[in-house]
């Protein structure tokens, strides 16, 4: 694992330790939890790219009726 220094201001650091100790957890296991958050929302949308591109071959055609759409 890699080791890394972060600045922020100190009052925001301590209410950030704060939350993460009413959670059980240390300010460290806080930051890398939102870190994989935070890189798999980039992967997210290259997901989304993904599908539409095997998607594509899907045309919407024709409006539906306020009936088809309401069916259940």
């Amino acid at each position: 694992m890699k080791n890394i220094t972060l600045s922020a201001d100190e009052t925001l650091i301590e209410q950030a330790r704060t939350i993460a100790l009413s959670q059980r957890e240390t300010l460290n296991a806080a930051f890398r939890k939102w870190l994989l958050q935070y890189t798999g929302q980039a992967n997210s949308g290259q997901k989304v790219d993904t599908l539409m591109k095997r998607l594509g071959h899907v045309k919407a055609g024709r409006r539906f009726s306020r009936d088809e759409m309401n069916e259940r």
